[in-house]
Parts: structure tokens; C-alpha cells; sequence
């Protein structure tokens, strides 16, 4: 034995010793770099989860900022000037011959520029409150036009609560006096509907006369209602306007529903 020791051989107890101390060492080595790989790869991953929410974060606040601003440009393109001097020269028309009239249009032109300064504190209002500013707004048309507009309304019940973009749909109604109504002698008819289907709110404006145009999406107007959707809803909400007949028009909005 002292002669093997002598030569630099070990014995087989002591080259197993040897290997198990090698393994040990392997071993160790593989469960620290291990530890390390997982620290890193949880900093690395929480690192980009933070980061991914800052910028979901920012990019929210982009989008409200953007729909506020559409909202605003939206208020003063369509209540414009010439609307408020058409309705406050048909309420002087009245005023000594129907003062009773007279008061209820200037309730009625009262509510709509509140509306259009309340717009900004809130990216969806319930569609009753729209539709109060739609008949307000159609009333006080109808001293212009008198009997050359009429006005038709089907709305379900159970669409009246469902939120909807503030003053889109008023947009629309709009539209469809200024191109449409405005243009025919006779005058025509403005139809407004609401239904709730699958889980879809489907509104539609309905107007005599001929498709513009400016109308298809070439005004302001319709390119910032196709903005807004595209900003609230994405890809879950559709508009379209066409000839539905030959001398109607039709706008229709296909919004999801809030359960």
C-alpha cells in the first residue's frame, strides 16, 4: 500500500470519495447557476410586465385623450352658428305671436349647448339622455321646417339604458336635415330606431332624399364618427350609410352591448 501511495495511485475507497466529491461540487455548481438563471429570468420578466403596463397605461391615456379631443372638434363642427341663429331667429318669430312655444325652444336650445358643455366628463352616456337632446334638437328644427319635416321614433325599451358616444347619434341626426331634408321641397320624414339583438345595439337613422357624398365619408363629420368608434370599440362596432331605397337614406351604428 505505502508503495502504491508512493507511486501517486489511489485506492478504490478513495477514488470513489473522489468522484463523490467531484459530483458535489458539480452539483453545487448547477443548482447556484440555476438559482442565478431563475432570479434573472424573474427580474427579467417582471421588468417587461412593468414596462408593458406603463405603456397600456400611457396608451389609454392617449386614446381618452384623443376621443376627448375628436368629442370637441365634433361639438363645434355640427353645433355650429348657423343652427343657433336659425333657432333663436324662429323663437323671435314667436315670441309675441306663441310665447308659451317661444319658452319651450329656449329650454330646448338650452339643453342642447349644456349637453355640448358637459360633453367632456364622459366618453358614454345612456341613450335616453341622447335621445332627449335628439327631440330637442329635432323640435326646434321643426320651427324651420314646420310641415315639411316630420319626425318618427322606434325605440325598444330595453336599448334606452345601453351607453352610447355622446352627441354621435345627434351627428346623425343632423345629417340627415342638412343633406337630406334640406334639399327636397316637400320636405320628408326622419325616422330614428333602436332595437337589441344578440347581444348588439343597433341604431339607425332614416331620412328622405339622396346619398351625398360628404355623407359617405368624405365630410368631417362621418370620418370622426368612424375615428371614435374605431377608438372606443376597435373592431366591435360597425357604421355604414347608404341608398337603402331610392329616395331613402340610412345610417346605421352596431354597438356592443354592455351587460
Amino acid at each position: 500500500m505505502i508503495a502504491y501511495k508512493s507511486l501517486g495511485l489511489l485506492s478504490k475507497g478513495e477514488i470513489l470519495i473522489t468522484n463523490k466529491s467531484l459530483i458535489l461540487i458539480f452539483l453545487n455548481n448547477s443548482l447556484a447557476w440555476f438559482s442565478y438563471f431563475i432570479i434573472w429570468s424573474a427580474v427579467y420578466f417582471i421588468y417587461h410586465y412593468v414596462s408593458a403596463a406603463q405603456r397600456e397605461q400611457i396608451d389609454n391615456l392617449k386614446l381618452k385623450s384623443h376621443i376627448k379631443e375628436l368629442e370637441l372638434k365634433t361639438i363645434k363642427t355640427h353645433i355650429n352658428p348657423h343652427f343657433i341663429f336659425n333657432a333663436l331667429n324662429g323663437i323671435r318669430a314667436m315670441v309675441d305671436e306663441n310665447p308659451q312655444r317661444a319658452r319651450t325652444a329656449i329650454t330646448e336650445l338650452s339643453n342642447i349647448l349644456r349637453s355640448s358643455i358637459n360633453i367632456d366628463k364622459s366618453e358614454t352616456v345612456p341613450l335616453t339622455e341622447e335621445l332627449n337632446i335628439i327631440k330637442d334638437y329635432l323640435a326646434l328644427e321643426q320651427m324651420r321646417f314646420e310641415d315639411r319635416l316630420m319626425v318618427q321614433y322606434d325605440i325598444e325599451d330595453k336599448t334606452t339604458s345601453q351607453p352610447v358616444p355622446p352627441m354621435m347619434l345627434q351627428m346623425l341626426v343632423e345629417n340627415a336635415i342638412k343633406h337630406g331634408i334640406s334639399h327636397e321641397i316637400n320636405g320628408g320624414l326622419v325616422k330614428l330606431v333602436a332595437a337589441l339583438s344578440d347581444n348588439i345595439l343597433e341604431l339607425r337613422v332614416e331620412n328622405t332624399g339622396r346619398l351625398k357624398e360628404q355623407q359617405q365619408g368624405g365630410g368631417f363629420g362621418i370620418m370622426s364618427i368612424r375615428e371614435r368608434l374605431k377608438l372606443m370599440y376597435g373592431s366591435n362596432a360597425v357604421f355604414n350609410i347608404k341608398q337603402s331605397s331610392p329616395n331613402v337614406v340610412t345610417a346605421t351604428l352596431r354597438l356592443p352591448v354592455t351587460l
